[in-house]
């Protein structure tokens, strides 16, 4: 049995990989502040388990983190804690700095102190694919060996929170992993971000807004693809490197849309018979808005056997069932 520190385990990844985790009989400890996109709810079948504790505070409570650290003698701390939507971070990018960057420091800090007097201990900190920038059409994708270059205040801060948790390893060999990942799906998943979007808005029958021309390009991973990943990385994988998950499925915005329009046309048609496509509107680009993201899962297959459980058809199924049942 493994004693798990868990931050930001109430969002969506987090919860997932909370789950997992109870569900391996491992002891999981919860650090969440609780913030808007966090959901007590997306844990609240393990919430009475034996093997489940949560605490309610902030990461940037260095003083807590070491507190956790030594009472439940932790073995692996894996930080999912961030700010991750993107335009929230065009808005009011100072949360982002605070969460990401500081946020990340103080975790760092506190296990520098304690891993020396636990010889199993790993820091696995959870990253995107959005550190690495934008890919052109015809462009290989990202790899563990890509460059950094983020193209808005969220990928930035997340580059930050990596280049700090690269240097804790280098500087004071502090037993790090870092892991990638692309646009993550499933139950669960934050109102705001593109698929409970669409799905939403088809079902109370508002305009789906796509941004641009929508043929910006996505890589998507199911959610319990990506957590178990992250388990086969802190398993098997070595301290120092960094490992990529991807659902090697990408897809355009627009596809993502219709292909959402066409399931619910099948298993909940509109009421006046209507396709849900004619719902679909597109709306002034943001800023920065990276054309494609691609995620090579070479690496992560040839070094801890990871690969996508099923098809991106079968889990969007799966995810917009979820969505049916809770908004009707």
């Amino acid at each position: 049995m493994k004693n798990i520190l868990v931050t930001g385990g109430c969002g969506f990844i987090g919860s997932c990989f909370v789950k997992q985790q109870i569900a391996n009989g491992n002891l999981v400890v919860n650090l969440d502040s609780l913030t808007y996109a966090a959901n007590k709810q997306n844990i609240a079948d393990v919430a009475n388990n034996s093997n489940y504790i949560f605490v309610h505070d902030s990461i940037n409570n260095q003083a807590k983190v070491t507190e956790l650290l030594h009472k439940y003698r932790i073995d692996w701390l894996v930080n999912f804690a961030a700010e991750s939507h993107v335009d929230n971070s065009i808005n009011s990018p100072q949360v982002f700095i605070q969460t990401n960057i500081n946020g990340t420091y103080s975790l760092l800090q506190a296990a520098r102190e304690y891993f020396p007097q636990n010889s199993n201990f790993r820091f696995l900190h959870v990253s995107t694919d959005e550190v690495f920038g934008s890919l052109a059409l015809n462009d290989s994708p990202f790899n563990e060996n890509s460059r950094y270059q983020p193209n808005s205040p969220y990928s930035a801060s997340k580059a930050a929170s990596d280049h700090l948790v690269r240097a804790w390893h280098e500087t004071f060999k502090l037993p790090t992993i870092i892991t990638n990942c692309s646009n993550n799906f499933g139950p669960y998943q934050h109102s705001e971000k593109l698929i409970p979007t669409i799905i939403r808005n088809c079902l109370q029958y508002n305009n789906i807004p796509i941004y641009g021309n929508g043929q910006n390009i996505r890589d998507w991973i199911f959610v319990a693809d990506h957590c178990l990943g992250i388990d086969l990385a802190l398993n098997k994988g070595q301290i120092g490197a960094t490992y990529l998950f991807g659902g090697e499925c990408e897809l355009t915005n627009i596809a993502i849309a219709q292909q959402i329009c066409d399931i619910l046309d099948n298993i909940k048609p509109r009421h006046d018979g209507k396709s849900y496509r004619q719902q679909i509107t597109f709306v002034q680009d943001r800023a920065g808005h990276d054309f494609r993201y691609a995620i090579s899962n070479a690496y992560s297959f040839a070094n801890l056997g990871f690969k996508p459980s099923k098809s991106f058809n079968e889990r969007l199924i799966e995810t917009i069932n979820h969505y049916i049942a809770i908004l009707s």
